[in-house]
């Protein structure tokens, strides 16, 4: 027989090269419990499912929750209470921190046992690692998270995570281009496939998963307005639909007036034609606006590495594509747009956030705010 039990409730079969993992549903009405196989192309896939079926195992019983352990805690909360009200991208996310870093490092330990000194050594650890600040405080985030649901269901007394201190936060340092810059790279690109992308990120701050998202249901040819409503990302190398980052991100922007956008997205749509006519049943219509020519979605990292394959062949400086975000608004605050709009067409929650993010496009503001105000006070003795 093909299939050995390697583990409890594992099997290997070595002829499918797969792994197999028994559990029981719990009885219900009146009937018996059933016998569930799963099948898993990796062992570590089959015991993550595994212990959250412990989890719940023991979670549904009135006593026994101390025998629960962080790891058996973590992947019940991920398949629980992440899974059904989150994004893909964003499991895909937590999935991978979970299994790679939390589960591996403290998933032995029992759940009330956690202590803050350890979940101190576990982010020390990790910087010490080389991993870098922002990303160890996404581990602090999503073990807090679970360990603050596990306090509300009365499984852990305190939050163990309250007491460990994560790294400071360090904000990445962007690039961003001046108008000049920014009408170089548009003269360099234009007619490649990498013009609409740049155009849309340096002309309009769309992200690059707005941009990879965008369709040409959500764009108004003849009042010349695009609504941002959709976006795109990666999970496991594939590309899938989401929803916008937040409702703020929910937003419309016109373009008429702008001959070079206008012009642009005229030739989009006639391109799109040309191509469906051309090749016929072998188009895939998706309704993207920026795509490959038979039509599929670009993936947002491919963009990426496409800007900077182009860049290098250039004299101009390095910039990514949320670079080109940046510039937008960098630009659009040497124009001397309100912050309220700046904020508005970035599609951020509020000028705090904008404020925060580009801090330092502000800072010589401030100084000739003061410097205006003195003037009004003092009048003509200045």
């Amino acid at each position: 027989m093909s299939r050995k039990t390697i583990l409890p409730n594992i099997a290997y079969d070595s002829q499918r090269h797969s792994f197999y993992v028994t559990m029981r549903s719990a009885p219900k009405n009146g009937q018996p419990a059933k016998r569930i196989v799963r099948c898993f192309p990796t062992l570590e896939q089959a015991m993550q499912v595994l212990d959250g079926y412990n989890a719940g195992r023991i979670l549904s019983q009135s006593t026994g929750t101390e025998e629960l352990t962080v790891g058996q805690w973590l992947t019940y909360w991920l398949e629980q209470v992440i899974k059904p009200c989150r994004s893909a991208s964003t499991v895909h996310g937590y999935t991978m921190i979970i299994r790679n870093h939390l589960s591996p490092a403290l998933g032995s330990i029992r759940l009330r046992e956690l202590t803050a000194a350890q979940i101190q050594q576990y982010l020390n650890r990790k910087q010490a690692e080389g991993l870098c600040s922002n990303t160890v405080r996404k581990h602090h985030g999503v073990l807090h998270n679970a360990l603050e649901h596990a306090r509300k269901q009365d499984l852990v007394a305190r939050n163990a995570a309250e007491q460990a201190v994560p790294p400071s936060s360090t904000r990445p340092k962007h690039h961003f281009y001046d108008s000049e810059t920014m009408s170089r790279l548009f003269e360099i690109l234009a007619g490649t496939s990498m013009e609409p992308v740049v155009k849309l990120a340096g002309y309009m701050g769309l992200r690059r998963s707005e941009i990879c998202g965008l369709k040409w249901s959500h764009v108004d040819r003849a009042n010349k307005v695009i609504t941002i409503a959709e976006a795109r990302t990666a999970v496991n190398g594939r590309s899938v639909d989401k929803g916008t980052k937040n409702r703020s991100s929910v937003r419309r922007l016109g373009y008429q007036g702008l001959t070079d956008m206008e012009e642009l997205m005229d030739r989009l749509w006639e391109q799109r034609l040309t191509d469906m006519a051309r090749m016929g049943d072998a188009y895939s219509d998706q309704d993207f606006v920026v795509c490959h020519d038979g039509g599929l979605p670009y993936q947002p990292d491919y963009l990426s590495n496409r800007l900077q394959r182009v860049l290098a062949k250039t004299e101009l400086p390095y910039v990514t594509l949320h670079g080109l975000r940046h510039s937008f608004a960098s630009i659009a605050h040497s124009r001397n747009v309100p912050l309220f709009g700046i904020s508005k067409a970035l599609g951020h929650s509020n000028t705090n956030t904008t404020t925060q993010i580009y801090m330092h496009l502000f800072d010589e503001t401030h100084l000739s705010v003061v410097q205006e105000v003195g003037k009004a006070i003092d009048g003509g003795n200045s």
